[in-house]
C-alpha cells in the first residue's frame, strides 16, 4: 500500500531547509522528509483492525511538521517516535479486525479517536487521566514497562501505529467510533478539529457580561465560532480572519463583528467596537482596560497572544488552542488586568448537555440532527499522490483560499482542490 512517511532524516533536514528560502515546495519535493512510500499492508493485531481510508484531513500540526515550522527544544519531542505515517483526523471502513475485536465489524463506517491512550497501549490499571476519559493528558504517552507501542501521543505521530496518510490505517477497537447512517465521511472528516473547539467551549464557556473575541477564522477558530452560536446563541462573538473567504465563513458561522486588521491597527478598532477608550503607553501598540470577556486564540502566537492580553478586559480568560513557534512578547497586561491565561488540549470525554459522551460522538449526533453545519469547512480535497499540492494549499492558505485541505486515497491522480 502506499503511505506518507516522515522520517528524521537531518541531511535531508538540512537540505529541505536550504531550498525551502527559495520555495516551500522544497519541504514536500523528494528530498523533503516526507515520502510517499510503497509499504506492507498493516495486519490486524489483537484488538485492533485495519481501516480502508475514505478521508484524511490534513491538520495544522501536519503543516508545521511537514514545513519544519518549530523549534528543536520543543518539550513534545519527548513524546514522538520516527519514522511515522502521518495523519490523525480519519474517517474509513473497517477492512479486517483482529482477535477479540467486538467493537466494531468489518465494513462499518467509522472515524478515528487518534489517541493513544493507556486503553490502546494496553496497559493496566488505566492511569488517572485515561480513566477520566481525558485521553490527551495520558501519563504513559512514551513506553513504559508491558507497553508494545513506541512513543506517541496519537495517531499519526508514532512510529509503532500506521496513520491515515495511507490507503489504510490502523487502530485498536475502542479508538473507533460509528458513523451514523446517512452521515457522509466528508462531513465525519471534520469531526477531530471539531472536538477540539468543542472541548475549548465546554471547558472554558463564554461570559454573557460583553462580547467574546475568537481569534483567527482557520479550522479551529470556525469551529469555535459556529459552536457559540449553537451553544451559547445569546452571546455576541466577534472574531479576528486574516484572509476574505474567512471572513466570509465566519459571517455565516454567526459571528457579529468580522476584523480583518492585526495589530496596533486592530486595537484601535476594536476600541471603537466595544467602546472603551483606548490607552497609549510611551512606547509600543496601545491596550484596553475594558474589552473583551473571553479570548478563543486558535493561532497561539506571540502576536496574537500579546494583542490578545490588550484587548481583554479585566479578570477576562483567554483560551489558548492554537500552537505556534514562541516568542517573546510584551505580557505585563496578564498581571494587571488579571486575566487568566490557559491551555485547551484537544478532546476526550465531556460533559454535554448532562451527559458523559466523547467529543467525536457529540459532535456526530449535532450533525446528524441537523444542529450545526460546518461542512463548508472542508474546501480542498486532494488524492494521495497529489500530497504536495495538498499541503502547500494548506500553507498557502490566502493564494488557495483554504481552510480545511484533505486527502482522499481512492481518488484518481487527475482530481482535486
Amino acid at each position: 500500500m502506499r503511505a506518507l512517511v516522515f522520517r528524521y532524516s537531518l541531511p535531508r533536514l538540512a537540505l529541505a531547509r536550504a531550498l525551502g528560502a527559495l520555495s516551500p515546495r522544497a519541504y514536500v519535493s523528494r528530498f523533503a522528509p516526507l515520502q510517499l512510500e510503497e509499504r506492507p499492508d498493516p495486519e490486524p493485531r489483537p484488538g485492533w483492525a485495519v481501516v480502508r481510508t475514505a478521508l484524511a484531513g490534513i491538520c495544522g500540526s501536519d503543516v508545521k511538521q511537514v514545513f519544519l515550522d518549530g523549534n528543536r527544544d520543543n518539550p513534545l519531542t519527548a513524546l514522538i517516535s520516527f519514522p511515522h505515517v502521518l495523519g490523525h483526523e480519519a474517517t474509513g471502513t473497517v477492512e479486517r479486525t483482529g482477535p477479540g475485536v467486538t467493537r466494531v465489524r468489518e465494513g462499518d463506517r467509522v472515524v478515528l479517536d487518534p489517541w493513544l491512550s493507556c486503553f490502546v497501549r494496553g496497559v493496566a490499571p488505566p492511569c488517572d487521566a485515561c480513566a477520566r476519559g481525558d485521553f490527551p493528558l495520558c501519563e504513559r504517552p512514551s513506553r513504559g514497562a508491558g507497553d508494545p507501542l513506541p512513543a506517541g501521543i496519537h495517531t499519526g505521530n508514532c512510529a509503532g501505529v500506521v496513520g491515515a496518510f495511507a490507503d489504510r490505517f490502523e487502530a485498536h477497537e475502542t479508538q473507533l467510533i460509528p458513523i451514523p447512517s446517512g452521515l457522509s465521511f466528508e462531513l465525519a472528516a471534520l469531526a477531530d478539529p471539531f472536538a477540539v473547539a468543542l472541548h475549548s467551549v465546554l471547558h472554558y464557556p463564554p461570559r454573557d457580561d460583553g462580547p467574546n473575541l475568537v481569534y483567527g477564522c482557520g479550522v479551529l477558530g470556525l469551529m469555535t465560532v459556529a459552536i457559540l452560536r449553537a451553544l451559547h446563541p445569546g452571546v455576541e462573538t466577534h472574531a479576528v480572519a486574516r484572509f476574505a473567504h474567512q471572513r466570509r465563513l465566519a459571517e455565516a458561522f454567526g459571528a457579529r463583528v468580522v476584523y480583518r486588521e492585526s495589530g496596533r491597527a486592530l486595537v484601535e478598532r476594536a476600541a471603537t467596537v466595544v467602546g472603551a477608550p483606548l490607552q497609549r503607553p510611551w512606547n509600543g501598540m496601545p491596550w484596553l482596560l475594558r474589552g473583551y470577556s473571553t479570548v478563543y486564540d486558535t493561532v497561539g502566537s506571540a502576536e496574537t497572544l500579546e494583542t490578545g492580553l490588550r484587548l481583554a478586559g479585566p479578570r477576562a480568560t483567554i483560551v489558548l488552542t492554537g500552537v505556534a513557534t514562541p516568542r517573546r512578547f510584551e505580557w505585563t497586561p496578564l498581571y494587571f488586568k488579571e486575566v487568566a491565561l490557559v491551555g485547551s488540549n484537544a478532546f476526550g470525554v465531556e460533559t454535554f448537555e448532562g451527559e458523559r459522551l466523547h467529543a467525536i460522538a457529540i459532535y456526530l449526533e449535532l450533525a446528524r440532527s441537523g444542529r450545526i453545519d460546518v461542512s463548508p469547512v472542508l474546501t480542498h480535497r486532494f488524492p494521495l499522490e497529489r500530497y504536495a499540492d495538498a499541503f502547500l494549499a494548506a500553507h498557502r492558505k490566502g493564494r488557495s483560499g483554504a481552510v480545511k485541505v484533505a486527502l482522499e486515497p481512492g481518488a484518481t491522480p487527475s482530481s482535486g482542490a
